[in-house]
């Protein structure tokens, strides 16, 4: 079945593992490439750029560069790429492209940001990105930026909300047509968020904290409150966000499957997605890259899920998604 997954960090292990050759078709260092993307029958991709921390600079001994040299030399892997494969891989910016590209017999790249501190609380900075094709902006990674505070343990930070250059960026993130991903945001930041969109908003790649105690992942409120919203929340592969116990290693299809009956249940089934997180996780992966997401198809079918609710997982709830909000 085709699929659409809102979260990878493969651009970042290019950078940290091959930087000279950066080849996207058939990586070694990888779990997502074009080629097992064609074999798992991905309709298109969200290719984050990840702002790394300072723990994370030189990560891998790769060389740490400032933000905006950075943004630009992984984008330039993903254009490179694209331009080097045309016949199976299209740029898409909305929905519209998407669908472009399929009847072409393509599949689709969506750029993305995970973390907006390059935005550094200045419109301009944020409209800039749109016009370089960013289509989706995680507002925080793990610690404050101009857009407010991330998600923590710490209950004086998890109740902080969006800064005021927060709130307006996320009314001009709609209006640009920019998804709004609140996965990695505080509590606080949450609830200021669905305060404040007129369309829908998501969480990339994050699972029900109901299940899983991580401060990364969404409480049964905000699972309804964004079902409410017609969003969508990716789910996550990482063992950590998905096992009651947090330190478990073990990331598994089952586990995978019973997020979606929980946040189905809480907040409809139009409201489950997929962000798988590849390339930025790690441990014992039942799914171990995007050629094998018929095993997520299995597991969800057992949960009880129908093949219909199943599509709108696998890709009709997150498309839907773009034809409302992103352009």
């Amino acid at each position: 079945m085709q699929f659409i997954d809102m979260h990878c960090d493969t651009l970042m292990i290019l950078y940290a593992e091959d930087p000279e050759k950066a080849e996207l078709y058939d990586s070694a260092y990888t779990s997502i490439d074009f080629k097992r993307m064609q074999e798992g029958g991905e309709l298109a991709q969200f290719f984050a750029i990840f702002l790394p921390s300072d723990e994370y600079r030189g990560y891998r001994n790769s060389q740490p560069l400032p933000d905006n040299e950075y943004i630009d030399t992984l984008r330039n892997y993903l254009m490179k790429n694209l331009e080097k494969y045309p016949e199976i891989i299209a740029w898409a910016k909305n929905a519209e492209d998407v669908r472009k590209n399929q009847k072409a017999g393509k599949m689709s790249a969506i750029l993305t940001m995970e973390d907006g501190r390059a935005v550094d609380g200045r419109m301009e900075n944020l409209e800039k990105f749109y016009d370089m094709g960013f289509r989706a902006l995680s507002l925080t990674w793990n610690y404050h930026n101009c857009f407010g505070a991330p998600n923590s343990r710490d209950p004086e930070i998890m109740n902080q909300g969006l800064t005021d250059f927060g709130k307006e960026a996320v009314r001009y993130m709609q209006e640009l047509g920019m998804l709004v991903d609140v996965s990695h945001l505080s509590d606080g930041g949450f609830y200021d968020v669905a305060d404040i969109c007129k369309k829908p908003f998501v969480a990339t790649h994050s699972n029900a904290r109901a299940i899983s105690p991580h401060p990364r992942n969404l409480t049964d409120e905000m699972i309804r409150i964004l079902g409410n919203a017609g969003g969508v929340t990716g789910i996550n592969f990482a063992a950590c966000f998905l096992n009651e116990d947090i330190t478990c290693k073990d990331s598994t299809a089952v586990m995978m499957a019973r997020h979606a009956r929980h946040i189905a249940d809480v907040g409809g089934v139009d409201c489950v997605g997929i962000g798988t997180d590849f390339d930025g996780i790690g441990g014992n992966l039942e799914i171990s890259d995007c050629a094998h997401m018929s095993i997520l198809e299995d597991a969800l079918s057992k949960e009880g899920f129908t093949g219909n609710e199943i599509e709108k997982i696998f890709y009709k709830n997150v498309f839907r998604v773009m034809e409302d909000a992103m352009r």
